[in-house]
């Protein structure tokens, strides 16, 4: 798979990485304009994330800066919590990720508006005492959310770059990181993220 150079996105140095994109077409631009508000808010409701996608998906919530569970559109500097089929961390009991990024100036030619939300494995939030990064992927991996409107279609996409195992961990959660993340470069991540992509649209 070609690696896609798309502005917002980190560049792919190194380990796996996944494109992952779905699109849903109109009839005429007005419908195509009201349908992206509705996406919008979809993307930023990150809480509701597995009820869009139903049983069998990992249960994704929003935190604030200093740990706290909030639900609310989400800002640079929050954390999302990731609880995913199967074992979880034994040092924080879940996955972490930390929003690094929030715009929507990535706008192309052939688009109208373009938002995008990335996201990099962090340690639990406001555990000092914790000491390593909670997340099968190193603090180096990055998940891109992205949804964009065209003249009749919007597009709702995940795109993953440098996906390397996380080996940042005591020695029971490293083998499990490896495991997982093994799985998730050679594609059950991308099964999960197409089925985000596809429930996004579905309304």
């Amino acid at each position: 798979m070609k690696i896609k150079e798309i502005p917002g996105i980190p560049p792919q140095k190194k380990g796996g990485f996944h494109n992952t994109e779905s699109i849903k077409k109109f009839d005429n631009p007005e419908m195509t304009a009201q349908e992206f508000v509705i996406l919008k808010n979809r993307l930023y409701s990150v809480n509701q994330w597995k009820d869009f996608c139903g049983e069998g998906f990992a249960d994704f919530k929003l935190y604030d800066s200093s740990g706290n569970y909030v639900d609310r559109i989400p800002v640079k500097g929050d954390f999302i919590r990731i609880d995913i089929p199967g074992p979880g961390t034994l040092e924080a009991g879940f996955d972490w990720v930390k929003i690094t990024d929030i715009s929507d100036d990535h706008t192309k030619e052939d688009e109208f508006e373009n938002i995008s939300m990335t996201c990099r494995p962090s340690k639990e939030p406001a555990k000092s005492g914790k000491r390593y990064t909670a997340h099968f992927y190193s603090s180096g991996a990055t998940s891109t959310f992205m949804i964009s409107r065209g003249n009749t279609y919007i597009k709702a996409a995940v795109y993953g770059r440098n996906e390397t195992a996380n080996l940042d961990a005591n020695f029971l959660d490293t083998i499990r990181n490896v495991v997982i993340a093994l799985g998730g470069m050679i594609g059950i991540s991308k099964i999960q993220w197409k089925r985000l992509t596809d429930a996004l649209l579905d309304f």
